[in-house]
């Protein structure tokens, strides 16, 4: 075989991989497990699955395997971090049967919105809060398990610094947690400090690079610093981004499979 088919032929090899490496990293989401420890935390563990940034996607099999994941997880309570819909979703039919496949797993589902819904429409917060979903807009609530408290504080994704100043409010001896899709919010808020923050938006630069990772992320330069997964910051607070289940502007990932993720918080 002359050598320059034999290129060809290598090229049309890793071209297929590579497709099907993508394919897969699209349509097959795992689920990441994450342990964070804290002394606030004296009795047992707070076990949270967060799902971030769905775009309406749709996952093979009506997302049996999805929703089997969760609830194998035996989540305490489940968090919305953004973008459950897509900035072209016009139906929100789809969007209101995975928050109620959600509610069938666990009641308590905390939701904050992102970008794509505030581009699109907030009517899609009051459809979600109807059927029992507890929408988060500089809002909080209060969860316990074992007689510990839990404050859970939501802003949607314009928030600035100034909206989630009433989280200095919080007895320094009460864990607390922020929901904010944009991370952005808090990297800049030094000021404003949370036991763990959850955000979404970066999709982990959806194509990441070996050793360099994600190229560009929103509202971060090239070679961003955050991306995906566990952040301490300055101040103290652990900033904790979910690279998510769909996409946008293009349907691929690459060295960064499609999640949700397990977040377990136990004692020191």
């Amino acid at each position: 075989m002359p050598k320059t088919k034999i290129i060809l032929f290598g090229v049309l090899i890793l071209a297929a991989i590579l497709a099907l490496d993508v394919f897969f990293e699209v349509n097959f989401p795992k689920i990441n497990e994450v342990e964070i420890k804290s002394g606030k935390i004296t009795e047992g563990e707070i076990r949270i699955v967060q799902i971030s940034d769905l775009h309406n996607k749709n996952f093979f099999g009506n997302n049996e395997s999805l929703y089997g994941k969760i609830k194998n997880s035996n989540p305490d309570f489940v968090v919305i971090t953004g973008d459950l819909i897509d900035k072209n979703t016009k139906d929100y039919s789809y969007a209101y049967g995975f928050a109620e496949e959600l509610l069938k797993i666990n009641s308590n589902v905390y939701y904050v919105a992102g970008d794509h819904e505030q581009k699109n429409t907030r009517d899609i917060l009051k459809g979600l809060a109807e059927r029992g979903v507890k929408v988060l807009d500089k809002s909080n609530a209060v969860f316990k398990k074992n007689g510990q408290t839990i404050n859970i504080f939501g802003v949607d994704y314009y928030a600035d610094k100034n909206d989630i100043s009433f989280i200095k409010q919080i007895p320094d001896e009460v864990f607390s947690v922020l929901l904010a899709h944009n991370p952005d919010l808090a990297i800049e808020s030094s000021g404003i400090k949370a036991d763990l923050i959850l955000s979404g938006d970066t999709h982990g630069g959806q194509v990441r690079l070996p050793i360099i990772g994600a190229i560009k992320v929103p509202g971060q330069p090239l070679f961003p610093k955050y991306t995906k997964g566990l952040y301490k910051l300055e101040n103290g607070s652990l900033l904790y981004i979910d690279s998510g289940l769909g996409n946008t502007f293009f349907p691929a990932r690459f060295l960064n499979r499609s999640q949700i993720s397990l977040i377990t918080i136990t004692g020191n």
